[in-house]
């Protein structure tokens, strides 16, 4: 199945685009998924939709720089990822949902260890983003102790909290009870409106958000 790019109006390079992806390719084994992909995302909430296997979390992953593309390059505020892979690293938050890598520490220690490379995320925020979520009285607990849902509150403060340049969320709504759908609705709905970048890989638009693009994936 190859992937590949359907932006809901024609095609412009934007000038005042965040993160600028040109020729990207990636293929697995025996599995071509984008060919010459290219995109450029700009302030705001942008919606990259697909079906299962149409390769929104590998996308997510190679504009992350966390997968390497075969080919093409991606940049964040004129920083190449190429040249520049550590920098590039910090202006970007992505963190798989599914990862078992924080299983035996904290949430308050998971929060701790992205100071460094996050400098804006703050304490007061990270609280606040908490309590909205629901997430306080599971802060001291191992993260193997937490629920699925539980977990991905953790990585959706995290993202919210970091302020970084471009922050990238895979299907934010997953595993959550309803009062925390709404809430990351409303601050989606903030994002939507911020002056970072801001790329969530769902099924369809959620309902009231104002979007600065939709990137379909598809065969």
């Amino acid at each position: 199945m190859r992937a590949s790019e359907q932006l809901s109006e024609d095609h412009i390079i934007e000038t005042n685009a965040i993160l600028q992806a040109d020729g990207l390719c990636f293929a697995y084994p025996q599995h071509p998924l984008f060919t010459n992909w290219s995109a450029r995302i700009t302030p705001g909430l942008t919606l990259l939709r697909g079906d299962d296997g149409s390769g929104k979390t590998t996308l997510l992953r190679l504009l992350a720089g966390e997968l390497a593309a075969d080919a093409g390059a991606l940049t964040i505020n004129g920083i190449a990822l190429r040249q520049q892979p550590d920098e590039y690293r910090r202006q970007v938050f992505w963190l798989d949902p599914r990862t078992t890598q924080f299983e035996q520490i904290t949430a308050l220690d998971y929060f701790a260890s992205l100071r460094d490379q996050y400098p804006m995320l703050g304490a007061g925020l990270l609280s606040k983003l908490a309590d909205g979520l629901g997430l306080t009285p599971h802060l001291a607990k191992p993260l193997y102790m937490l629920s699925t849902g539980s977990k991905r509150k953790v990585w959706l403060a995290a993202a919210f909290a970091a302020g970084a340049a471009v922050t990238l969320l895979d299907e934010p709504f997953a595993a959550l009870d309803k009062g925390s759908i709404n809430f990351v609705l409303e601050l989606l709905a903030d994002a939507a409106q911020s002056e970072r970048a801001w790329v969530m890989a769902h099924y369809e638009p959620p309902a009231g958000l104002a979007l600065a693009q939709v990137i379909e994936l598809g065969a």
